[in-house]
């Protein structure tokens, strides 16, 4: 499952969104340190199905986890080059130019 919140923001649509074993914890590599925390990716547990439809909509996104960014390479939202890993969890912020 997903965790995915969204926040509606002056004209802005932002969805962070994480594999639900990555929520709560924190990564750390080096000089990098990525904080899963409950208050920004906690929103609600959704399928992929709701995720795929809401990050289609989103404008910024972002992102943690191999099952979240995996569909939004699928879906064309990101490539490889887009993508950091921070022991070993993947990494990802989109902003769509509109």
């Amino acid at each position: 499952m997903i965790w995915m919140k969204v926040y509606p923001t002056q004209g802005e649509i932002l969805l962070a969104a994480c594999d639900e074993e990555t929520l709560g914890k924190s990564f750390y590599e080096g000089e990098l340190q990525l904080i899963v925390s409950k208050s920004f990716y906690g929103g609600e547990k959704v399928s992929q199905e709701l995720f795929r439809e809401q990050l289609k909509e989103a404008t910024i996104v972002n992102l943690v986890g191999k099952e979240v960014v995996g569909i939004a390479q699928e879906l064309g939202l990101l490539n490889t080059g887009g993508i950091i890993e921070i022991d070993g969890v993947p990494h990802a912020q989109i902003a769509k130019l509109i």
